[in-house]
């Protein structure tokens, strides 16, 4: 009986061994990445000591789309730009290609400082006419008395000094501020020439000119007509005399039948081919 007890104890031991060494490999598995990860900090934590704020990853080095296209960004990109072109440099060419480029969107806040900000406008704004159709300050929605500028906008750019020559729409008001320092190049339409409608409240010696002109036109063209008429008998007369020259006139048709000349027999035709040839 003794034994038979110290065989179901030992038996009993055995089990609970197996289930203390197999049991946290099975919870384990079945746990999901990111819980499985906080109970390894934990574990290192309680037995190693320390605090979970040293396992945080630090965010200060990350970067969005937004923040990498502010670093590459380049008002205009030339060919020497996109020489060496980096997945960064590529996000900020993709994003400048999007862009409008026909007229700009200023900031005039430092007018007085001589000191502008030009940036060209995207496609809400095309559509909205910010910028052509509203007045091109940022700050500004007039859209009454609009004027175009021509500024040459000088910049430095990743510390490369470089200028653009950019066109603008502006309100009176913010015209004022862009020439505060001294006076920009207006853009203004080109008229088409049209052609010039005579003035009735034109002096009468004018009239009288132009009247005298014209007469002495008509009797030019009269002249040149009398001219014409003799030419043309002439010819006609020169057309007669070639008719004559050519052949009978009408008349000639008239007097008789034409003449037969006699034809020759087979024979003579042969006596004469033959004649000729022997010559």
């Amino acid at each position: 009986m003794v034994q038979k007890v110290f065989q179901m104890m030992s038996l009993r031991l055995k089990c609970s061994k197996k289930h203390i060494t197999y049991f946290p490999m099975i919870f384990i598995s079945k746990l999901k990445q990111y819980e499985r990860h906080k109970k390894f900090v934990n574990d290192y934590i309680l037995y190693y000591g320390g605090k979970i704020e040293d396992f945080q990853r630090s965010g200060a080095n990350d970067k969005t789309d937004l923040d990498v296209i502010r670093e590459n960004h380049r008002f205009l990109w030339n060919e020497d730009d996109e020489a060496d072109m980096n997945w960064e440099k590529r996000l900020a060419k993709k994003y400048y290609d999007k862009l409008f480029k026909e007229y700009c969107i200023a900031d005039l806040s430092r007018y007085k400082e001589n000191k502008f900000g030009f940036r060209w406008r995207h496609e809400k704004e095309v559509i909205s006419g910010k910028g052509q159709f509203s007045c091109g300050n940022k700050h500004c929605d007039e859209k009454e008395g609009l004027k175009s500028w021509e500024v040459n906008f000088g910049y430095v750019e990743h510390g490369e000094k470089r200028n653009a020559l950019v066109k603008l729409r502006l309100c009176p008001e913010c015209s004022y501020k862009l020439n505060f320092h001294h006076r920009r190049k207006e853009v203004k339409a080109h008229k088409k020439r049209g052609t010039a409608v005579p003035n009735s409240k034109e002096p009468k010696i004018k009239k009288t000119k132009l009247s005298c002109s014209a007469k002495k036109k008509s009797k030019k063209k009269t002249h040149k007509d009398q001219v014409s008429s003799e030419d043309s008998e002439n010819s006609d007369k020169d057309s007669d005399n070639s008719d004559a020259q050519d052949g009978p006139s009408d008349a000639d048709f008239w007097k008789g039948p034409l003449q037969e000349a006699d034809e020759k027999s087979r024979e003579e035709e042969f006596d004469e081919y033959f004649q000729d040839l022997f010559l």
